[in-house]
């Protein structure tokens, strides 16, 4: 099946939106990664303070782009997928939205207990939210390195599936987010 010129495409503000925060944490993945096995200096400060300020900068427009999902129905997807890649696709989008909200709440809290500052691109300071607790700290962040490789898991088929629409299928449904 192909999806013409005419077919329904994801408004301009939901593809802004969408290609702003997979470029934030497709940044985001591989620089949690990298400081968190850089040893302990400059380089590492520079890398935690750029993935703080990238988080700090991906809660709001997650929250947003949830917002404008909720009040601007998506166009539909073709009526010949078969039910389960529908749900596989609702599923993966539900739990990346889910993911996206979660990992930088638990970040500032774990960032919060460890008590070390949040400097958003050196322009302002976001407040604690949690109370000085080390122990608490290592363990979110352990639960915050879990949830980004299972992030990274929901993107990798976010974009199987989006490849497999444009290759195998070659119903043109990934058009609908470039245009």
């Amino acid at each position: 099946m192909n999806v013409g010129h005419d077919a329904a495409i994801y408004s301009a503000p939901a593809r802004v939106l969408h290609w702003i925060i997979a470029a934030i944490v497709i940044t985001m993945i591989p620089l949690g990664i990298a400081m968190s096995n850089a040893p302990s200096g400059p380089a590492q400060d520079f890398m935690f303070k750029l993935h703080l300020s990238l988080g700090t900068t991906l809660l709001p427009l997650v929250l947003l782009r949830i917002i404008w999902r909720l009040t601007h129905t998506p166009p539909p997807l073709p009526a010949d997928i078969p039910t389960i890649q529908k749900l596989a696709a609702s599923s993966t989008h539900f739990l990346l939205y889910l993911t996206l909200v979660i990992q930088p709440v638990l970040g500032w809290i774990g960032t919060s207990a460890y008590r070390a500052p949040i400097t958003v691109f050196g322009l302002f300071d976001l407040p604690p939210i949690w109370p000085e607790n080390r122990g608490l700290s290592d363990q979110l962040f352990l639960v915050h390195r879990n949830i980004g490789i299972i992030m990274a898991v929901l993107i990798l088929a976010h974009i199987a599936g989006a490849l497999f629409h444009q290759f195998v299928r070659r119903d043109n449904l990934l058009q609908r987010m470039w245009r």
